[in-house]
Protein backbone atom coordinates (compact mmCIF):
# COMPACT_ATOMS: atom_id res chain seq x y z
CA UNK A 1 0.00 0.00 0.00
CA UNK A 2 2.77 2.43 0.95
CA UNK A 3 4.53 1.64 -2.31
CA UNK A 4 1.40 2.53 -4.30
CA UNK A 5 0.93 5.77 -2.33
CA UNK A 6 4.55 6.73 -2.95
CA UNK A 7 4.17 6.05 -6.65
CA UNK A 8 0.96 8.10 -6.78
CA UNK A 9 2.64 11.00 -5.00
CA UNK A 10 5.55 10.81 -7.39
CA UNK A 11 3.26 10.85 -10.42
CA UNK A 12 1.36 13.81 -8.99
CA UNK A 13 4.61 15.71 -8.51
CA UNK A 14 5.75 14.98 -12.05
CA UNK A 15 2.39 16.17 -13.42
CA UNK A 16 2.86 19.39 -11.41
CA UNK A 17 6.12 20.23 -13.16
CA UNK A 18 6.76 22.42 -16.19
CA UNK A 19 9.89 23.25 -18.16
CA UNK A 20 11.58 26.64 -18.50
CA UNK A 21 12.16 27.68 -22.13
CA UNK A 22 15.76 27.87 -23.38
CA UNK A 23 17.32 26.45 -20.20
CA UNK A 24 15.11 23.36 -20.02
CA UNK A 25 15.00 23.42 -16.21
CA UNK A 26 12.10 21.58 -14.54
CA UNK A 27 10.06 23.65 -12.09
CA UNK A 28 7.17 23.15 -9.69
CA UNK A 29 3.82 24.30 -11.10
CA UNK A 30 0.77 23.76 -8.90
CA UNK A 31 -1.22 26.70 -10.29
CA UNK A 32 -2.68 26.99 -13.79
CA UNK A 33 -1.50 29.78 -16.06
CA UNK A 34 -5.05 31.12 -16.33
CA UNK A 35 -5.33 31.38 -12.53
CA UNK A 36 -1.95 33.10 -12.21
CA UNK A 37 -2.65 35.52 -15.08
CA UNK A 38 -6.06 36.43 -13.66
CA UNK A 39 -4.64 37.07 -10.20
CA UNK A 40 -1.76 39.06 -11.70
CA UNK A 41 -4.13 41.26 -13.67
CA UNK A 42 -6.12 42.06 -10.52
CA UNK A 43 -2.97 42.89 -8.57
CA UNK A 44 -1.61 44.96 -11.46
CA UNK A 45 -4.76 47.06 -11.65
CA UNK A 46 -4.47 47.83 -7.94
CA UNK A 47 -0.82 48.87 -8.21
CA UNK A 48 -1.40 51.02 -11.30
CA UNK A 49 -4.43 52.68 -9.70
CA UNK A 50 -2.26 53.77 -6.77
CA UNK A 51 0.47 55.00 -9.13
CA UNK A 52 1.24 57.76 -9.50
CA UNK A 53 1.84 57.16 -13.19
CA UNK A 54 4.49 59.23 -14.92
CA UNK A 55 3.24 62.13 -17.01
CA UNK A 56 6.58 62.39 -18.80
CA UNK A 57 5.67 61.54 -22.39
CA UNK A 58 9.28 60.71 -23.34
CA UNK A 59 9.64 58.20 -20.49
CA UNK A 60 6.34 56.54 -21.31
CA UNK A 61 7.06 56.43 -25.05
CA UNK A 62 10.51 54.94 -24.49
CA UNK A 63 9.22 52.27 -22.12
CA UNK A 64 6.46 51.22 -24.50
CA UNK A 65 8.74 51.33 -27.55
CA UNK A 66 11.39 49.13 -25.96
CA UNK A 67 8.85 46.93 -24.19
CA UNK A 68 6.89 46.20 -27.34
CA UNK A 69 10.06 45.24 -29.20
CA UNK A 70 10.96 42.78 -26.43
CA UNK A 71 7.36 41.51 -26.52
CA UNK A 72 7.60 40.88 -30.27
CA UNK A 73 10.92 39.07 -29.80
CA UNK A 74 9.41 36.83 -27.13
CA UNK A 75 6.41 36.03 -29.30
CA UNK A 76 8.70 35.27 -32.24
CA UNK A 77 10.85 32.95 -30.14
CA UNK A 78 7.88 30.97 -28.83
CA UNK A 79 6.35 30.79 -32.31
CA UNK A 80 9.61 29.41 -33.70
CA UNK A 81 9.56 26.77 -30.98
CA UNK A 82 5.93 25.86 -31.78
CA UNK A 83 5.12 26.91 -28.23
CA UNK A 84 2.92 29.99 -28.70
CA UNK A 85 0.34 28.31 -26.49
CA UNK A 86 2.59 29.10 -23.52
CA UNK A 87 1.76 32.78 -24.06
CA UNK A 88 -1.98 32.16 -24.21
CA UNK A 89 -3.86 34.76 -22.21
CA UNK A 90 -1.04 37.33 -22.34
CA UNK A 91 -2.37 40.86 -22.63
CA UNK A 92 0.75 42.99 -22.66
CA UNK A 93 0.76 46.35 -20.94
CA UNK A 94 3.60 48.77 -20.20
CA UNK A 95 3.32 51.60 -17.66
CA UNK A 96 5.75 53.94 -15.92
CA UNK A 97 5.30 54.70 -12.22
CA UNK A 98 6.64 58.00 -10.90
CA UNK A 99 8.69 56.70 -7.97
CA UNK A 100 12.35 56.95 -6.96
CA UNK A 101 12.66 53.18 -6.60
CA UNK A 102 15.35 51.73 -8.86
CA UNK A 103 12.96 49.01 -9.87
CA UNK A 104 10.88 47.36 -12.58
CA UNK A 105 8.85 44.18 -12.83
CA UNK A 106 6.69 42.09 -15.13
CA UNK A 107 3.76 40.12 -13.76
CA UNK A 108 2.52 36.93 -15.42
CA UNK A 109 0.43 37.75 -18.46
CA UNK A 110 2.75 40.54 -19.62
CA UNK A 111 1.83 43.25 -17.11
CA UNK A 112 4.91 45.51 -16.89
CA UNK A 113 5.79 48.47 -14.68
CA UNK A 114 8.95 50.56 -14.75
CA UNK A 115 9.77 52.98 -11.93
CA UNK A 116 11.24 56.33 -12.94
CA UNK A 117 14.05 55.86 -10.41
CA UNK A 118 15.75 53.25 -12.57
CA UNK A 119 15.77 55.32 -15.77
CA UNK A 120 18.92 57.33 -14.89
CA UNK A 121 20.73 53.98 -14.60
CA UNK A 122 19.36 52.47 -17.80
CA UNK A 123 20.35 55.72 -19.57
CA UNK A 124 19.13 54.71 -23.06
CA UNK A 125 17.03 52.22 -25.00
CA UNK A 126 19.66 49.49 -24.74
CA UNK A 127 19.95 49.85 -20.98
CA UNK A 128 16.17 49.74 -20.66
CA UNK A 129 16.10 46.66 -22.91
CA UNK A 130 18.40 44.91 -20.41
CA UNK A 131 15.91 45.60 -17.63
CA UNK A 132 12.77 44.76 -19.60
CA UNK A 133 14.32 41.67 -21.17
CA UNK A 134 15.24 40.45 -17.69
CA UNK A 135 11.85 41.21 -16.15
CA UNK A 136 9.83 39.79 -19.03
CA UNK A 137 12.03 36.69 -18.86
CA UNK A 138 10.86 36.18 -15.27
CA UNK A 139 7.26 36.15 -16.51
CA UNK A 140 7.66 33.86 -19.52
CA UNK A 141 9.87 31.50 -17.49
CA UNK A 142 6.90 31.32 -15.09
CA UNK A 143 9.00 32.22 -12.08
CA UNK A 144 5.95 33.83 -10.44
CA UNK A 145 3.99 30.61 -10.86
CA UNK A 146 6.91 28.64 -9.47
CA UNK A 147 7.26 30.88 -6.41
CA UNK A 148 3.52 30.87 -5.77
CA UNK A 149 3.48 27.07 -6.06
CA UNK A 150 6.31 26.85 -3.54
CA UNK A 151 4.48 29.26 -1.24
CA UNK A 152 1.22 27.32 -1.49
CA UNK A 153 3.09 24.11 -0.71
CA UNK A 154 4.79 25.64 2.34
CA UNK A 155 1.93 27.72 3.75
CA UNK A 156 -1.19 25.86 2.67
CA UNK A 157 0.00 22.29 2.16
CA UNK A 158 -0.22 22.56 -1.60
CA UNK A 159 -3.99 23.08 -1.65
CA UNK A 160 -5.55 24.59 -4.75
CA UNK A 161 -5.19 28.34 -5.25
CA UNK A 162 -8.97 28.82 -5.28
CA UNK A 163 -9.24 27.16 -1.86
CA UNK A 164 -6.33 29.16 -0.45
CA UNK A 165 -7.87 32.39 -1.73
CA UNK A 166 -11.22 31.58 -0.17
CA UNK A 167 -9.71 30.60 3.19
CA UNK A 168 -7.13 33.36 3.48
CA UNK A 169 -7.71 35.98 0.81
CA UNK A 170 -5.41 38.68 2.20
CA UNK A 171 -2.57 36.28 2.94
CA UNK A 172 -2.78 34.64 -0.46
CA UNK A 173 -2.86 37.99 -2.25
CA UNK A 174 0.28 39.02 -0.36
CA UNK A 175 1.83 35.72 -1.41
CA UNK A 176 0.98 36.63 -5.01
CA UNK A 177 2.66 40.03 -4.77
CA UNK A 178 5.77 38.42 -3.31
CA UNK A 179 5.70 35.71 -5.97
CA UNK A 180 5.43 38.32 -8.73
CA UNK A 181 8.30 40.39 -7.30
CA UNK A 182 6.18 43.48 -6.60
CA UNK A 183 6.85 45.88 -3.76
CA UNK A 184 10.54 45.20 -3.34
CA UNK A 185 12.69 48.24 -2.65
CA UNK A 186 15.88 46.64 -3.93
CA UNK A 187 15.03 46.59 -7.61
CA UNK A 188 15.67 43.61 -9.89
CA UNK A 189 16.91 41.51 -6.96
CA UNK A 190 13.81 39.90 -5.55
CA UNK A 191 13.77 36.42 -7.03
CA UNK A 192 15.90 33.47 -5.97
CA UNK A 193 19.48 33.21 -7.14
CA UNK A 194 18.79 30.55 -9.78
CA UNK A 195 15.78 32.44 -11.11
CA UNK A 196 17.75 35.68 -11.34
CA UNK A 197 20.52 33.97 -13.31
CA UNK A 198 17.94 32.30 -15.53
CA UNK A 199 16.22 35.63 -16.22
CA UNK A 200 19.59 37.18 -17.11
CA UNK A 201 20.21 34.36 -19.59
CA UNK A 202 16.79 34.53 -21.25
CA UNK A 203 16.75 38.32 -21.14
CA UNK A 204 20.00 38.53 -23.09
CA UNK A 205 18.52 36.44 -25.89
CA UNK A 206 15.24 38.34 -25.96
CA UNK A 207 16.91 41.76 -26.08
CA UNK A 208 19.26 40.53 -28.84
CA UNK A 209 16.32 39.23 -30.87
CA UNK A 210 14.66 42.63 -30.40
CA UNK A 211 17.66 44.30 -32.03
CA UNK A 212 19.45 45.59 -28.92
CA UNK A 213 23.14 44.82 -28.46
CA UNK A 214 23.36 42.28 -25.60
CA UNK A 215 26.84 43.59 -24.74
CA UNK A 216 24.98 46.52 -23.16
CA UNK A 217 23.98 44.24 -20.30
CA UNK A 218 27.52 44.28 -18.92
CA UNK A 219 27.63 48.08 -18.87
CA UNK A 220 24.22 48.25 -17.17
CA UNK A 221 25.19 45.86 -14.38
CA UNK A 222 28.48 47.67 -13.92
CA UNK A 223 26.48 50.84 -13.32
CA UNK A 224 24.27 48.97 -10.85
CA UNK A 225 27.37 47.62 -9.14
CA UNK A 226 28.84 51.11 -8.85
CA UNK A 227 25.66 52.31 -7.13
CA UNK A 228 25.49 49.42 -4.64
CA UNK A 229 29.20 49.60 -3.75
CA UNK A 230 30.17 48.41 -0.30
CA UNK A 231 26.51 48.23 0.76
CA UNK A 232 25.97 45.01 -1.19
CA UNK A 233 25.81 41.95 1.11
CA UNK A 234 28.18 38.99 0.65
CA UNK A 235 26.81 36.63 -1.98
CA UNK A 236 26.44 33.71 0.44
CA UNK A 237 24.09 35.86 2.57
CA UNK A 238 22.00 36.92 -0.40
CA UNK A 239 19.21 35.33 -2.39
CA UNK A 240 20.63 36.76 -5.62
CA UNK A 241 24.00 36.63 -7.37
CA UNK A 242 26.49 39.33 -6.48
CA UNK A 243 26.89 41.91 -9.23
CA UNK A 244 30.39 40.54 -9.90
CA UNK A 245 29.07 37.01 -10.35
CA UNK A 246 26.21 38.28 -12.45
CA UNK A 247 28.51 40.21 -14.78
CA UNK A 248 30.82 37.21 -15.14
CA UNK A 249 27.88 34.94 -15.96
CA UNK A 250 26.55 37.41 -18.53
CA UNK A 251 29.95 37.70 -20.17
CA UNK A 252 30.09 33.91 -20.46
CA UNK A 253 26.61 33.85 -22.07
CA UNK A 254 27.19 36.73 -24.50
CA UNK A 255 28.53 34.55 -27.36
CA UNK A 256 25.21 32.67 -27.42
CA UNK A 257 23.16 35.88 -27.24
CA UNK A 258 25.16 37.52 -30.05
CA UNK A 259 23.96 34.78 -32.41
CA UNK A 260 20.47 36.21 -32.08
CA UNK A 261 21.50 39.86 -32.49
CA UNK A 262 20.29 41.64 -35.61
CA UNK A 263 20.57 45.45 -35.34
CA UNK A 264 17.41 47.33 -36.34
Amino acid sequence: MLKHLTLAAGLAFVSACSTVPITGRSQLSLVSDSEVNSLATTQYREVIAKGPLSTNSEQVAQTRRVGQRIQQAVETYFRQQNASDQLAGYQWEFNVINDKQENAWCMPGGKVAVYTGILPITQDDTGLAVVLGHEIAHAVAKHGNERMSQGLLQQYGGQALSVALANNSAGTQQLALQAFGVGSQVGLLKYGRNQESEADHLGLIFMAMAGYNPDGAVAFWQRMDARSGAAAPPEFLSTHPSNGTRIADIQRELPEARKYYRPK
